[in-house]
């Protein structure tokens, strides 16, 4: 379907013919209709599908053509990094371009010229905020902000949201929204807790549930089974000829991230870290220095996995196995994009291999495995029937531990 098709205002299809926009994607094609209608909407939709044109035409079509007031905060937007509102206010200068629509970012750091920035806007009013919780909660508890006019309010990626603790946080800024609204909820998977969180905040919302797609064919996925303590010394080896011009390697926390930093550092490898400790300004910088090509390797947690866009990605390593499918779609989806090929290494430890297990179910496939080089050592051996999710603890142990168990107590008999 073409954007032409719906019922969008010339402006809005004006800014999406400059943008050289002319057909939806799917969740476009679904989502655009139903925001039009005032309907509150939950959408299950992957970074990559264009979610965000999805919720920001229909909003701008209706802040452009409804009676909204000027000097008020008509429309909140959510989002969980920095990185990802930034992203936002990009794509919403684009979008806007033609029409008579102000916004205003809010998003934390040190800068008291930007949070003096920010409180101006606020103040003052302006039709669309794009914020994280934190810094909004920030200018909400002084006193100077005034939602009770908002008409809209979105959530993006409200599953990453609460995986970063912020369910409170999203709790209290409701408080102080009017209960009449339309209220739009986008995330990438539908556990229990977004559930939970939609029945609360949403009011008789439509549904939709795009299949997670699996990667793209162009990207080359492998595997090492290996020992925790086999890692890094696998990294230093793909690195000991050649580094791939742009490559991320994934770990699944901070204090993980500054380990393997510091480790390649040492290496005098080209690196940087990228994880929610830094300041905006670092982590700005660290973002223009990989996508200048300044630094060829990246670490970083989950917080680049989605809605950052960064092309010509060669290589992604999962030091971790993702705790679920869709967070590996995320992670590798960040390689092969724009016509390019890619290559995605996922390390697997002893604990890991049932989760990887049910990765490679989701996928329909085996991900080839290469052999763990001779000189870190043996390897274990891939049998992830044999290992349960709790504990790290193998089912031959268990039931090992259940024998003897009942010997002792036929022995007491």
């Amino acid at each position: 379907m073409k954007f032409s098709d719906l019922q969008l205002n010339n402006n809005v299809l004006e800014a999406l013919d400059a943008m050289k926009f002319y057909e939806c994607t799917p969740i476009q094609e679904q989502a655009i209709p139903i925001i039009l209608e005032g309907k509150d909407l939950i959408a299950i939709a992957q970074t990559g599908t264009g979610k965000t044109a999805a919720f920001l035409l229909p909003i701008l079509n209706k802040l452009s053509q409804e009676n909204h007031p000027e000097d008020a905060i008509n429309c909140i937007i959510m989002s969980p990094t920095r990185e990802l509102a930034q992203q936002i206010d990009q794509q919403m200068e684009g979008f806007s371009y033609f029409l008579p629509i102000s916004s205003v970012p809010v998003y934390g750091g040190n800068d008291g010229a930007l949070f003096e920035q920010q409180k101006k806007g606020l103040t003052l009013g302006t039709d669309v905020v794009i914020a994280t919780p934190g810094r909004l909660i920030a200018h909400l508890n002084l006193g100077y902000v005034d939602l009770s006019k908002v008409s809209f309010f979105i959530l993006d990626e409200a599953d990453r949201m609460l995986d970063m603790g912020f369910y409170d946080d999203i709790m209290q800024i409701v408080k102080y929204l009017p209960k009449e609204r339309q209220t739009i909820m986008f995330s990438a998977t539908m556990p229990a807790k977004i559930q939970q969180l939609a029945k609360t905040i949403l009011q008789n919302p439509v549904e939709i549930k795009l299949a997670v797609s699996r990667p793209a064919d162009k990207i080359i996925q492998a595997a090492y089974i290996c020992y925790e303590n086999q890692k890094l010394g696998i990294i230093h080896n793909l690195f000991s000829e050649e580094i791939p011009e742009r490559t991320i390697i994934f770990a699944s926390s901070k204090i993980k991230v500054k380990e393997i930093t510091k480790a390649l550092k040492k290496k005098n490898l080209n690196v940087e870290e990228m994880h929610s400790d830094l300041e905006q300004s670092q982590r700005e910088s660290v973002m223009l220095k990989f996508k200048s090509g300044k630094i060829n390797i990246l670490v970083a947690t989950d917080i680049v996995a989605r809605g950052i866009d960064i092309d010509d990605i060669r290589l992604v390593i999962n030091f971790d196995v993702p705790h679920d499918s869709e967070d590996y779609v995320h992670r590798i989806g960040r390689t092969a994009r724009a016509n390019h090929d890619g290559v995605a290494i996922t390390f697997v430890n002893e604990k890991e291999q049932s989760c990887f297990k049910n990765i490679e179910k989701f996928l329909e496939k085996d991900i080839y495995k290469i052999p763990v080089p001779s000189e870190l050592g043996e390897s274990p051996e891939y049998a992830p029937r044999v290992f349960s999710k709790k504990k790290g603890t193998t089912k031959k142990r268990y039931t090992q531990k259940k024998r003897n168990n009942v010997k002792r107590k036929a022995d007491k008999i």
